[in-house]
């Protein structure tokens, strides 16, 4: 059932969508403390992704949530610490979910095409927060950094787990480079807030099952190693865009 809070931009009644939960009330009871962070993050994350986590300002958020400075310090210390909670609250949910749905099934194409639909079903309902995690990943220092990319190396280690797994019911195949997959499948799934419209035709369930049938298939039907051409050039060139720095010397 959603759940009805009242929000204290234009004092109206808002759904919350229980797709965009940070936090899990499965667990806890989600108290109004939560809920006036959770609405202070989801803006933050908002402004965040439209204007660039350093060009930001406390200010910009206090006008966006109509909290006052002083009422934005009671929940976050500093701007930097809306961006850990923002980046390490949708690392751990994510992954939370991932660990559960799991457990749904053994079969190796099956759990690939879970952690596909985990992931771009989450992201999708998070646009903002998934550009916020593209984009600033660098912006955090410190303990804050290191916890973040504690969850997020976790994550893609099961990742990397689900493939290898994988890769080893296809005896007799050309193997493919772990690290090459596992970070070509997170390439393919993070893009998504530049083109994709979860209100338009193609509906979260489509994209996974389309995203999936092209990782494991690619593009094109038939033998890879038979139709790829061995090279085009024997010889890699390293060009510049600037003529300059191609010039010869003699």
């Amino acid at each position: 059932m959603r759940e009805i809070i009242q929000d204290p931009i234009n004092s109206k009644s808002a759904i919350r969508n229980p797709q965009s939960e940070i936090r899990n009330p499965k667990f806890s009871p989600v108290s109004r403390y939560d809920q006036k962070l959770e609405f202070i993050l989801r803006n933050a994350s908002r402004i965040f992704a439209e204007k660039g986590y350093h060009s930001t300002t406390m200010r910009d958020i206090s006008r966006a949530t109509g909290i006052s400075l002083a009422g934005l310090y009671h929940y976050c210390k500093s701007k930097e610490e809306l961006l850990f909670l923002i980046q390490d609250n949708c690392f751990g949910r994510v992954l939370e979910r991932l660990k559960e749905r799991l457990r749904e099934t053994e079969s190796a194409v099956g759990r690939l095409r879970v952690f596909i639909e985990n992931h771009l079903s989450f992201f999708a309902a998070n646009m903002a927060e998934m550009k916020v995690l593209s984009h600033e990943e660098e912006s955090l220092a410190g303990d804050k950094h290191q916890q973040v990319a504690n969850k997020k190396r976790e994550y893609t280690k099961r990742v990397r787990q689900i493939l290898a797994q994988l890769q080893d019911t296809k005896e007799g195949k050309q193997k493919v480079d772990l690290t090459v997959a596992t970070y070509a499948l997170f390439g393919m799934l993070n893009w998504i807030y530049n083109w994709y419209d979860p209100k338009g035709n193609l509906k979260v369930n489509d994209l996974a099952e389309n995203v999936t049938r092209l990782f494991l298939g690619g593009f094109s039907s038939g033998d890879v190693s038979t139709d790829l051409p061995s090279t085009v050039s024997h010889k890699t060139e390293n060009i510049s865009v600037w003529r300059a720095g191609q010039v010869k010397k003699t």
